[in-house]
């Protein structure tokens, strides 16, 4: 089963990638642009076929490994 795991930080948490990316773009003439939050996307292909035990070990990947659950939140969807 394919899952897609997106990883970003948490609401409040100060993201300077994402404050270097919304200068870059007003820079280059996109100057509408308020806000960006930059993160990240992990494919899993898992030979799991129950979705729900499949979500599950997804979850447990995050929690250990993929995501830092202090500052970064993460929503897994099928893919």
């Amino acid at each position: 089963m394919k899952l897609r795991v997106t990883i970003m930080l948490k609401t409040g948490v100060l993201d300077p990638q994402g404050a270097a990316v919304r200068h870059a773009l007003g820079s280059l003439g996109f100057p509408g642009v308020d806000d960006v939050r930059q993160g990240k996307v992990i494919e899993l292909d898992l030979d799991e076929t129950d979705p729900a035990a499949a979500e599950a070990q997804a979850a447990q990947m995050c929690e250990k490994l993929l995501a830092n659950t202090v500052i970064e939140d993460y929503r897994i969807e099928r893919a």
